[in-house]
């Protein structure tokens, strides 16, 4: 079935096979449960409270409501920033295109798992890049980061771990919110929630619309909605109904400015006529019963439909050399994809009390179909939008999973957590442009098996030991393993992760510190990284370090917290040589996006009707190449290179709330304003100046 097929007829289907399967983790799915039945049926991760997090044999953490409130971010990974062993590349203020590293990955990469209430909001986990969408902030209650073995009960892509974004469940009533802010910036949204009168079935809406200029002129237009909706059906099975729909239409591009521009204080759009135009919706369907007091049933039926159509027009680079901005011509190149996936994910959870221990378990499989068209459109300035297409390709995969865990409470104070996922994948790749007598198909199958065992051991109320060890995975993606229609035989990247850790409280004071290392194997070069075809898996990486959080309350009214995470190496292991022996990677360069020091610390202080959060944070200085290269190389063939210094940014917010209707928020961003450089492609990202956003929220 098409993705446009099941956004249609979604109820249907979920309907049809609703008693099929489950999901969720067992203590923190019943916790959940217990903490208000008002919720639909979702997969955790993680889990809200305190002994949620005890019981991750991994280090973790969890971003609340009230700190996201708080905070007040623009973006899901300005959100992100303040957590531990989390980079960020940042490349418009409110975040568009994803770009997040943990723990010396590449933020330019995509070895972390994204989910949405536990649904892979990727486009394409194996057919495509999965960075094209990020959820936006404004429907989200909590984040969950999970960097341990955990992660290998949810997918592909968690080398670095999982991060799972819960949205909200409005309450009744009615809350609407207006900000306004720099770059022209105008954004309201809704929330309405309504309950049956005997609470049995709930409604909710939440929906957005802003508006922005953006800074260095690269604005946009975006709208967001989402319906959820829930209702019993017994006194102990539940369904639930979610749907998306978003679009944004961006004036954005891979073009940044060149380095006098930069020196200059540039801050024009130096592409003001390339556009990035995407928009997705989506159908979850789920439904949970329980069986008994120690066992539940969880289903989950999901899929979506994306696009994203990126024009962008072609440059003279000769003339651009010359005058050292881009000199653009009258054409222009769409690349234009559509993304469709449908899945099934079933999780029993049980408990029971094998070998005379209390065991959580929890057995899970999932089917998943995923499929991309991918067309490349030549254009010129007077029709803008539509040409002769020059490339027609569809990629699609089909992927079985199943996955058992098993929580061994040997005493009240020591559990050891063992398990297993396997994951079968097929990979198709069609060319509608190539004949079919001249073999216009081709097909990779591939199997992985991924142990994982942690354990938890609590040496006394404030003092707990965490360690983990698991192999995880990343598909090599169909344009890499299909490359020129032919099975490239490229196995998935894999790691072996481990982590040792540390983590209590006191009366007075909270702290986590984690050592943690990845050994990083069958990096795939892509087929388009050196001028020669690339058709193996290339080299070794090596990632370790350490990360150290500490918090306390100063007074009643004032809390600070704050983490250091040192990367100590990131960095390739072997040289890599093109076929016809020419140096590409040499042995021991760090790897690019990869900063060896990250810092935050959180000031927040609260006293009466006033709230307000002072959070500085700061990155150290990154290379953007694998052959490191120091100095800022200006090459208008291709993307531009060199080192980036470090930076430290600070972010204050203010709430202050009149009455139990009415608050007001406000925030200024990059206090300092320090000008510098968040990435380069081709050309300079300068990150985001000083800006400021007022607001106001009022519950009717």
């Amino acid at each position: 079935m098409k993705g446009s097929d099941f956004i249609r007829s979604g109820a249907c289907l979920g309907l049809a096979v609703l008693s099929t399967a489950s999901l969720a983790q067992g203590g923190a799915l019943e916790r959940e449960a217990e903490a208000g039945s008002s919720s639909l049926p979702t997969i955790v991760v993680i889990g809200s409270s305190g002994e949620d997090r005890q019981r991750q044999p991994a280090a973790n953490t969890v971003i609340t409501s009230e700190e996201l409130r708080l905070q007040q971010p623009r973006s899901t990974e300005d959100a992100l920033r303040n957590v531990p062993g989390v980079s960020i590349k940042p490349e418009e203020e409110t975040a568009i295109v994803a770009n997040i590293g943990i723990r010396g990955l590449s933020s330019a990469d995509y070895k972390t798992l994204i989910l949405e209430d536990g649904v892979p909001v990727a486009p394409g986990l194996f057919v495509g890049n999965g960075r094209y969408y990020n959820p936006r902030i404004e429907r989200m209650d909590s984040i969950e980061v999970l960097r341990g073995a955990g992660s290998l009960r949810f997918g592909p892509s968690t080398i670095g771990g999982v991060i799972n974004y819960r949205t909200k469940t409005p309450e009744p009533g009615v809350r609407t919110e207006l900000r306004a802010g720099s770059f022209n910036t105008r954004e309201w949204s809704i929330e309405a929630g309504m309950e049956s009168g005997s609470g049995d079935s709930t409604f909710g809406l939440v929906a957005s619309r802003a508006e922005s200029d953006g800074f260095m002129g690269k604005g946009y237009r975006m709208r967001d909605v989402m319906l959820k909706a829930r209702t019993e059906l017994a006194a102990n099975q539940r369904i639930g109904f979610k749907y998306t729909d978003y679009r944004n239409d961006a004036n954005i591009s891979y073009r940044g400015i060149f380095l006098a521009e930069y020196r200059a204080g540039g801050d024009r759009n130096p592409a003001p006529d390339d556009w990035f135009l995407t928009g997705r919706r989506s159908v979850d369907l789920s439904h949970e019963w329980t069986i008994s007091d120690r066992a539940r049933l969880h289903t989950l039926v999901f899929g979506s439909e994306m696009h994203r159509d990126y024009w962008r027009f072609v440059t003279h680079n000769s003339a651009s050399a010359a005058a050292s901005r881009w000199i653009y011509t009258d054409n222009l190149n769409g690349s234009n994809r559509g993304f469709e996936r449908e899945g099934v994910d079933s999780r029993l959870t049980l408990g029971h009390e094998l070998f005379g221990f209390d065991n959580d378990a929890e057995i899970g499989l999932r089917y998943m179909s995923e499929r991309v068209r991918d067309v490349t459109v030549a254009a010129n300035r007077a029709t803008p939008r539509s040409g002769s297409v020059n490339r027609e390709v569809i990629d699609s995969a089909e992927s079985w999973s199943l996955h058992w865990q098993n929580r061994f409470s040997l005493t009240d104070r020591f559990a050891i957590t063992a398990g297993l996922r396997s994951e079968l994948y097929e990979q198709r790749r069609e060319d509608l442009r190539r004949a079919v007598s001249l073999g216009n198909q081709a097909t990779a199958n591939n199997a992985e098996w991924l142990p994982g065992l942690g354990l938890t051991w609590q040496l006394s109320d404030g003092v707990q030991v965490f360690a983990n060890t698991y192999k995880a995975f990343s598909p090599a993606l169909n344009g890499d393993a299909l490359n020129g229609l032919e099975d490239q035989d490229l196995q998935a990247e894999y790691s072996i992760n481990t982590e040792v850790g540390l983590r209590g409280s006191t009366a007075a004071w909270n702290y986590e510190a984690t050592f943690f290392r990845m050994d990083f194997d069958n990096q795939i070069i892509p087929a388009n990284s050196n001028s020669q075809f690339q058709v193996t898996n290339g080299g070794k990486t090596l990632h370790q370090g350490i990360e150290f959080g500490v918090g306390s309350e100063l007074s009643p009214a004032i809390a600070w917290n704050a983490n250091l995470t040192f990367v100590a190496d990131a960095e390739f292991a072997g040289d890599r040589f093109t076929r016809s022996g020419a140096l590409t990677t040499p042995d021991a360069n760090r790897i690019p996006y990869a900063p060896e020091w990250i810092a935050n610390i959180s000031l927040t202080y609260e006293q009466g009707p006033i709230r307000g959060a002072l959070h500085v944070h700061h990155t150290s200085a990154q290379f953007t190449d694998v052959l490191n290269t120091r100095a800022i190389n200006e090459s208008v063939s291709g993307f531009f290179t060199g080192q980036i210094d470090g930076y430290t940014l600070a972010d204050l917010s203010v709430l202050y709330r009149v009455n139990e209707k009415l608050d007001f928020g406000a925030t200024v961003k990059n206090v300092a304003d320090e000008r510098y450089i968040a990435s380069l492609r081709q050309g300079i990202y300068v990150g985001p100046e000083r800006s400021f956003d007022v607001g106001l929220r009022y519950q009717f």
